[in-house]
């Protein structure tokens, strides 16, 4: 089977400078490779890497792009010139995955020999979907998503499946992971409580400052530190330096500055497993409603051991379970910094509990492994261009 993976504007493949979208493809075209199939991935030029060469049996064509830019409008603008471009370097294919809001517009009617269109729900709609036709899967990241997509277009219904996001749930389940250098040492009788995302406003960074304030104020609870590891700079999608340094101040407010580390975004996946498996608590306070799709950095934590603390957001649903694998709090309630302490109190407190959710943790998000995964898209691909069966004659 021929495949074509088409990135964004703004990150390249191999993902070097991050992306979880891109991680998550780059990946799955490994996947896809390993097994035979012929695989072509289309994304931004990047430094010395050469504009087409194949690699580890995979094409790579690069085409100049954009960095990330902090209005929607800019990106939206971006993607459309993007769109274009990459539909003239588009080759033949049977399937083509789009991780762009323009292409599918026009694709599937205007190039059909670039492939049956396939898209990965990598960002909330926007209305783009009303004017999505010629589509033949989209791969909807949690039940939230194909939601809010199926009310943009119902007549997507018969072809939308709800699939989640990959993680390689092998590596992060792994006991033996490489920390990063930068990272201080612990002592052993220390709960690190974590945070691995984008150091974004809408992540909930500064709820989780007010949450540790209330935390700290709090007797009987063992040795705790803080552990926050992502991007800050706007174009790999943190909220900049002004807000990187606002949050510093907060947290310097609540406790000694050796008790919480800011470390820089990890891009080798063993190093960032390294990170991962440090945590016990993995707390992901997100305030973006309109912004999450599922919530990967939180299934790698939990496949690592943290316990996750999230926000009440629809896209956690599929895999958080509160009071079983982990728990919610109500990130809209006038309390919410209390609640959210309280979470952390709570598995602060009791061990046996974190133990306990931790192993389910693991367990619950296992079905998201590469592997796994791969093989039902491998499968709904090979459906989706299988020959017409030709209708029955009449006796």
């Amino acid at each position: 089977m021929r495949i074509t993976i088409v990135s964004g504007f703004f990150l390249p493949l191999p993902p070097v400078s991050g992306g979880a979208t891109e991680k998550s493809w780059h990946r799955l075209g490994q996947e896809f490779a390993a097994r035979g199939h012929a695989v072509t991935m289309i994304s931004r030029r990047w430094r010395n890497f050469p504009h087409d060469e194949t690699k580890d049996g995979i094409r790579h064509v690069r085409l100049p792009g954009w960095d990330h830019q902090s209005s929607l409008l800019r990106n939206l603008l971006l993607d459309f010139w993007w769109s274009w471009r990459v539909f003239f370097a588009l080759p033949a294919a049977d399937i083509v995955v789009v991780n762009a809001v323009a292409l599918p517009v026009w694709l599937g009617w205007l190039k059909p020999r670039a492939g049956r269109v396939v898209i990965m729900t990598g960002r909330m709609p926007k209305g783009q979907y009303r004017r999505y036709r010629a589509i033949a899967l989209v791969l909807a990241a949690s039940s939230y998503v194909r939601d809010r997509v199926l009310a943009e277009n119902p007549g997507l219904a018969p072809v939308t499946r709800l699939y989640g996001y990959p993680i390689d749930w092998r590596l992060l389940n792994e006991t033996a992971a490489s920390a990063p250098t930068t990272m201080p040492p612990f002592a052993a009788s220390e709960v690190v409580l974590g945070f691995v995302g984008r150091i974004h406003e809408e992540k909930g960074l500064l709820l989780l400052a007010e949450a540790l304030k209330l935390l700290a104020a709090q007797s009987g609870l063992p040795p705790w530190r803080l552990l926050l590891c992502g991007p800050t700079d706007v174009a790999r999608g943190g909220s900049g330096p002004e807000f990187r340094s606002r949050l510093l101040r907060r947290l310097a407010a609540v406790m000694p500055a050796e008790r919480f580390h800011l470390l820089d975004p990890q891009f080798n996946e063993r190093t960032l497993a390294g990170v991962y498996h440090r945590l016990q608590v993995f707390c992901y306070p997100s305030l973006a409603a309109q912004g999450e799709t599922f919530g990967v950095a939180v299934a790698e934590a939990m496949a690592a051991g943290a316990v996750p603390v999230v926000s009440r957001l629809a896209c956690f649903t599929d895999f958080v379970r509160d009071g079983e694998n982990g728990l919610v709090f109500n990130h809209d309630a006038p309390d919410a910094a209390a609640q959210l302490a309280a979470a952390l109190g709570r598995l602060l407190a009791d061990s046996d509990l974190r133990t306990r959710f931790a192993a389910a943790a693991r367990q619950d998000v296992s079905v998201y492994d590469y592997a796994a995964y791969a093989g039902r898209l491998l499968a709904d691909f090979t459906q989706l261009t299988a020959p017409a069966k030709p209708a029955s004659s009449a006796s």
